[in-house]
This record gives structure tokens, sequence and C-alpha cells, in this order.
């Protein structure tokens, strides 16, 4: 019999520290256990974070728990990392350690003997050589490595990453490949699964049934699939050995999670790989500003592909000036030109994609005798007609309104509907190409990874001749036969007031031009713009990333932005405004009096966030805080929360770093 301490799986901050039990000594770090918990009548769940322990009370008052689960415990390594990320993100125990975990009980129904991989592989590059020659070095030699492959669209990524886990799997090691989105991570896993076997493969995603998840989560912890394919939360697969991650388009916003906890994908991966000495790679065509400077600074390796394979060139990119087509008299969301290059395609056979960083079918509603402009009544933003639903919808919280026949401020009659989004996108192409199939690729049509599929499968096919769509797109499809790109709106990110619009406009630009020219023969990108004198549209135009980079590097640095700084946001929420934004007022001061404060240290003023939909009040203020001094506002953070415990505040407060979005 030995003492350990156990974290409760309780969502409480009030329980959030380790309590000592006795245990049997077989029981060891991630040990799911169950145990006599205050006045529950029943045992809760628990998960063993400390072995060995030398208890701080009488051996009398310590109960013993009462069943251990072998099967859905954890290891080591993942209770160090959750521990970790309560330290670098301010999270509570329990919920870092259950990203690690699933629910279900009852696992599904075996399947029949699947096959295995027939896949040969392809005869490498020279630069594709070169790169998995490096990281299958790292992971041949058990040497935690972090890599940045920096390499054009349809430049054979993929292949690099396949051939580095197949010397995973050579050696006894697994393998995780992240992708950005569920939709994306199917198509790979197929990939995956055709080289190296069904079997072999697993994936999580939050699309999956209880009990598929239960079941593909078992055969990970089992060891019977070492390869796990899948979005952000597969960084969490309960995978031993670990031998190499990869994080495919490592630049998008969403292997950032938004929601608690919060946290950023790359920072586990690093935490767990340099754990097992396992290879990290991140991939791009586009590096997060971050990221690259990273690797300037050698916290990567970088390992650059400058050439496609196969025979393909990189298209032909050309700037349309929207301003000259209304001068012109052309009010259509399309061009003359594109318009022009869309027929040539069209009697070519030739696929085509429109993108369009904008859902729905008008993205206003406005009335032109008045001013009045529709906004959710519970967010304060605009809202956006979709006419497939007639109704205008928030695209923060989903709330739909039924739409005005009149203006309800002036009661004018001439309420217009401005701007365009990918649904009249898919109407004016479907009414002028009647005769080719059309179909549309954004957050309405692909609400379901099913739905995603068919679309991905019926464009792969030649099914589909021309698909519109939204940022989907741009997150690393591979289309063969896409001869045309028509980027809509370029320019219409670059109004965001985010400090990573620049970045943002670049890499959408950029990766939706991927999409075309990947079969032999030459293919066309045309960027449709209001604001063609834009370094950031010009560099991208001229796919010249290292231009870009240097530019924004310097504006980062006079601004104090990431990579100088980290960004951290604090919120206090109450259902009383006046005591949110006390609690925000007392800890910036406190903040802005500590003695060890950093130099060059920014804390901003306090605000309300006005977009809150559950009739709570938040206060919030963001630090700069320099490079280097995120984990004293982490431990200052820590103590402020565990006093407000104390004295039993109806207030709470949160915390994100480096956030999406500064509310």
């Amino acid at each position: 019999m030995q003492y350990i301490n156990v974290v409760i799986d309780n969502k409480s901050n009030n329980t959030d520290a380790f309590y000592t039990y006795a245990a049997p000594d077989e029981v060891g770090i991630g040990a799911k256990v169950s145990v006599p918990f205050a006045r529950r009548k029943k045992p809760v769940d628990a998960y063993c974070v400390e072995t060995g322990v030398t208890p701080a009370i009488a051996a009398s008052r310590i109960k013993e728990i009462v069943s251990y689960d072998p099967e859905r415990s954890l290891n080591g390594e993942m209770i160090r990392t959750a521990v970790r990320m309560r330290r670098r993100y301010g999270t509570r125990y329990i919920d870092a350690v259950k990203l690690f975990t699933t629910g279900g009980k009852r696992e599904p129904k075996k399947k029949a003997a699947e096959k295995t991989g027939t896949d040969p592989g392809l005869t490498l590059s020279r630069e594709q050589e070169a790169a998995a020659g490096s990281i299958c070095d790292a992971v041949s030699a058990r040497r935690f490595e972090a890599f940045l492959l920096k390499g054009v669209t349809n430049s054979g990524k993929t292949e690099v990453y396949m051939r580095a886990v197949s010397k995973a799997l050579e050696m006894g090691r697994t393998a995780i490949i992240l992708l950005p989105e569920i939709a994306l991570s199917e198509q790979v896993r197929r990939r995956f699964a055709d080289r190296f076997g069904e079997s072999m493969v697993a994936t999580l995603h939050s699309k999956l049934t209880t009990s598929a998840k239960l079941g593909e989560w078992l055969r990970i912890r089992r060891g019977e699939a070492r390869i796990v394919v899948g979005p952000r939360t597969s960084v969490f697969a309960p995978v031993d050995n670990i031998g190499i991650i990869v994080i495919d388009e490592e630049h998008e916003a969403t292997f950032k999670s938004d929601h608690n906890p919060k946290y950023e994908t790359v920072d586990i991966a690093y935490m767990r790989a340099s754990e097992h000495g396992a290879a990290l790679v991140l991939g791009s065509a586009t590096p997060s500003i971050v990221s690259y400077n990273r690797a300037e600074r050698g916290v990567y390796k970088l390992l650059e592909m400058k050439h496609r394979i196969g025979g393909s060139v990189m298209p032909d990119l050309r700037i349309v000036e929207m301003r000259k087509e209304a001068l012109a008299g052309n009010t259509s969301v399309l061009s003359r030109e594109l318009a022009s290059e869309i027929d040539a395609a069209v009697n070519k056979n030739e696929q085509v994609i429109l993108f369009l960083n904008r859902r729905g079918f008008s993205t206003q509603i406005l009335c032109p005798d008045c001013g009045f402009r529709m906004t959710c009544e519970d967010c304060g933003i605009s809202l956006t007609y979709h006419k497939s639903v007639n109704a205008a919808v928030c695209h923060y919280c989903g709330r739909k309104y039924p739409l005005p026949d009149k203006c309800p401020d002036c009661g004018s009659r001439f309420v217009r509907y401005v701007g365009a989004g990918t649904e009249k996108v898919e109407e004016t192409v479907k009414q002028l190409w009647p005769d080719v199939v059309t179909a549309r690729f954004d957050l309405d049509t692909a609400a379901s990874a099913d739905d995603a599929g068919r679309v991905i499968e019926d464009f792969q096919k030649g099914k589909t001749g021309i698909l519109v769509g939204t940022q989907i797109l741009a997150k690393g499809l591979d289309f063969r036969s896409v001869g045309l790109v028509g980027i809509i709106n370029a320019d219409v990110g670059l109004n965001i007031p985010d400090y990573r619009s620049s970045e943002r406009t670049f890499q959408l630009i950029t990766q939706v031009a991927g999409r075309a020219g990947r079969a032999s023969g030459k293919s066309r990108v045309l960027i449709q713009t209001y604001d063609p004198e834009s370094d950031v549209i010009k560099e991208a135009a001229a796919a010249d990333y290292d231009s870009f980079y240097e530019s924004e590097l310097l504006h980062r640095n006079i601004m104090n932005y990431p990579p100088y700084s980290d960004i951290i946001s604090v919120g206090f929420v109450s259902e009383d405004p006046d005591e949110a934004m006390g609690y925000a007022k007392s800890f910036r001061d406190r903040l802005r009096g500590l003695r060890s404060a950093p130099d060059g240290a920014v804390i901003l003023r306090p605000r309300l966030d006005e977009r809150r939909t559950d009739g709570m009040s938040r206060a919030a203020f963001l630090i700069k805080a320099p490079l280097g001094s995120r984990a004293g506002y982490m431990n200052e953070y820590m103590e402020y929360r565990d006093r407000m415990i104390e004295a039993k505040a109806d207030s709470y407060i949160e915390i994100d770093v480096n956030p999406y979005g500064f509310t």
C-alpha cells in the first residue's frame, strides 16, 4: 500500500487541488481511480498525479481508493503535460487532464479485418529527400528536435511526413498528424490508411459519436493503432512512445483553442515531443510570423522546399482592380476579366475555384434614408442576409432574425441588402453558367464531416465544375484539375481590427492560389481587390513571403506585438457590470504596481465586453507582456484567482494567452 495524490473529476475552482488517498502499489501516475469524496454518496472519478507521497495529515484520516481502471488510465507523460498546461494557461488541473480522456461506456463492435497498406509511396525530389532525411535522422536518434518545413503549395510535404512516420513505425514508435479541419483530416487519414493499413490509423474529433470515439481511443491506448490523424484535439491522443508529431498548415488559427480550456496546439505538441525524444514538424507554405521568427532564432530548424513536384508549376497570379470595374458600370461580384477566364476554363473542361471569405448572401442590411444598420441585439455586430433560410443571421452567436419589410428606425420601405457572400456568388455563377455543376463549400454547406466529404469528393472526381467557398478551401485540400482560381474580394480581411489581419490576408491569398495548377499545365489566379496598392496584396500576388515577413516583422516590433511579446487577455465575469469592472481595475492596478514588473510591459485599460449573450457582464483588459515575463503574470493570475475563491466572490476571473480576437 502507498499514498497517492489525485485530482478529482469535478469542474469547480474550489476543488482545483491535490487530494491524498491510500492505494495499492500497482497504481501509478495517470491511473484512473474511483475515490470517496466529501459527502458524496457515490465514489467519484479521479486521476493519480503523484505516487509515493508523504502525507501531510495523520494516516488515520486518509481514505483508500475504491477501484482502479487500468484500461481507461493515462501515463506519466500525459499527466506531466497537463500539469504544465495549468502553469502555462492557468487552466484547472482536471480540465487539462480530461483533454487526454474520453467518455462513453460501450466500445463499438469490432469491424472485420481491414485491408493492409498497399501504397508503395512516391519517388522523392531532391528537396523532399533532404527534408525527410533531416527529420528521419532525429527520429532514428530518438532526439527531440523541432523543424519548420516551409514548402510551397504542392511541394510534396505530405510524402515527407509519410517517410518520417514510416521511420517511426520501423522503430516501434507512434505518430500524431494534426490538420486544421475535420474535413481535411479525413482526406489525409485515407492517404495514411492506404499507405500503412486501416487498422494502423485512428482518428479523434468532435464529430464522432461517443461510442465511436471511445473505440478509437481504446485502439490508440492499447497500441493497436499507432498513427493518429485528426484536428487539434488529436494532440491529446493517448499514445505511448511518440516518434513524431506533425502539425500541417501550422499557420491556421484553428490550432488555437478559443474556448476553455484554452491552449495553443504547437505548445502541447512541443511539450509531448520533448518528453518522448520525438521529432516535431510544423509544415506550411506560409508559416506564421511567430514560427518563422523562431526558426530564425534557432528554436526550430528550418527546412525549405521551393519547387513543386510532378511537373506542376506555380500559377500565374494577376491583380484585378475592382474600382475600374465599378467606373465601367460593372456591378457584378465578378469582374469582366474573371468572367472571361471562367468561360475559357469551362470550354477547356478545367475546374474553377471561386473564393470569398464571407458566407451568406449579403453582408449588411441597411437603410439608405437614415443610415440604420441591422445588428444582433446580443452581440452588436452586423447581421448577414442568408437567402437559403430567408433570415438575417448573426455569425457570432448564430441567432436568426426575421427580415424587415421597412426600416425599424425611420419606417422607410427602401431597406437595402449590400455586400456579397458565397450564396450570392453561387447564385451569380449558376445564372451565368447554367450548364456547369456548381457547388458551395462553407460552414453552411459543410456542417458535418459527411457533408464536407461529399462536396470534396464530388469536386475531386470532376462531378463539380465550379466550387465556391470560404477559407475552408485554403486549408491544404489537394485538387488536381483546377485551372483557374478567382479571389473575389482579396482585401476584405484587411479591415478586421486584429494585428494579424495582414498576415491572415497574405496567407489566405497564397493558400487559395495554391489550389491551382497541381497537374502539369498553365493555371491562372485572379485577385480582385479595391485596394491594388496594398503592399500585402502585391506581395501575395508576387508570392513574395520574404518581403512580407520583413515588413510585417518591423511593424510587430514597433507595436510590441508577438513575436516580441505575449498578448494576455484578462477578464472578470459577473452578473453585475460594476462588480466585474471593479475587479478588473483592482487587478490591473495590482499588476501595474508590481516591483518585479518587466520593462516594456503595457497594460491597457479595462472595458466591458458588449457581446455577452448569457446575461453576464465581462470586463477585460490586455497585457502586452515582453518575452520571458509571461510566467510571472500567470503566477499573479493564479494567486488572484485563489484569493477570489477564498473570498467566495460572486465573480470569476479568466485568462487567454495570445487570443484570436481581443474580447
